[in-house]
């Protein structure tokens, strides 16, 4: 669950939108809440980031949204923020940086944002502020692939967790479930939702399919039993299995856990 500061608010209601969110963390309302509460604050640049991160790091918030880093000072300095933010404000618990790569730069470069600062959890691609100054297509699906290409590599360099981009066209609800599926297949974790109506469809793309569970099963029961051989390589389902397909098939499975995927065939 995701609360936006930034560009849903605006300038001259920034600081009444911060304090009604402040308000709303400090009341207990997250209490027992179970969903990852993220925050969205305005970028370094503006006059509005620093009172958003003292004023956001709360106990049971568990990510700030950077948007737009400029460089890896950026993303520190906001990382350093946190810190003392969570002292001042005595919060339990550990909040994580989530970093939009929405500029050229943060492009070319997200593999350094994410290698800036332990705290930074994942990427996240923002095609909308990327390509529209650019005069790119935001349907031209080479693009879009690129993009999301290179940010899942930064992602992988780093060992952190990419997110896909929003997808405006509300009632397209088919070209957000294309979207959102092709960023499955590149290894996103799942799609920023700007409406309630594309939740489903965003569960329904990022969701392991049954017959991917149950191959993943068979994976990591062929892998225990070739431990015990002392066998490398070895076939499922007519592949070849090694290291790397077994560390995915693991992922499958804590996935399918985590979402409580039941009533599989048996292996």
């Amino acid at each position: 669950m995701s609360f936006d500061l930034e560009d849903s608010v605006a300038p001259a209601r920034k600081t009444e939108a911060r304090a009604a969110l402040r308000d709303f963390f400090c009341s207990g309302a997250l209490t027992g809440c179970s969903k990852t509460i993220i925050v969205r604050i305005n970028a370094s640049d503006t006059p509005f980031h620093a009172a958003d991160i003292q004023a956001m790091v709360q106990t049971g918030v568990h990510m700030l949204n950077l948007p737009k880093p400029r460089d890896a000072n950026d993303v520190r300095d906001t990382s350093q923020a946190i810190a003392k933010a969570h002292i001042d404000n005595q919060v339990s618990g550990t909040i994580g940086l989530l970093l939009n790569i929405e500029t050229p730069t943060a492009l070319r470069t997200a593999h350094e944002l994410a290698l800036a600062d332990p705290r930074v959890v994942g990427l996240q691609l923002g095609l909308g502020d990327l390509f529209e100054p650019l005069g790119i297509a935001r349907r031209d699906t080479a693009a879009i692939q690129q993009a999301m290409f290179a940010v899942r590599m930064a992602a992988g360099e780093a060992g952190v967790l990419a997110y896909d981009a929003a997808f405006a066209d509300i009632a397209d609800e088919a070209g957000f479930l294309a979207e959102a599926q092709q960023a499955r297949r590149l290894g996103f974790v799942g799609k920023s939702c700007i409406h309630p109506k594309q939740v489903a469809l965003a569960n329904a793309a990022f969701r392991p399919t049954d017959e991917e569970v149950a191959h993943a099963q068979r994976v990591v029961a062929a892998a225990n039993s070739a431990d015990t051989q002392d066998i490398g390589a070895f076939v499922v389902d007519g592949k070849m299995i090694d290291a790397p397909f077994v560390r995915r098939a693991e992922t499958i499975l804590a996935i399918a856990a985590q979402l409580g995927i039941t009533g599989l065939k048996p292996l």
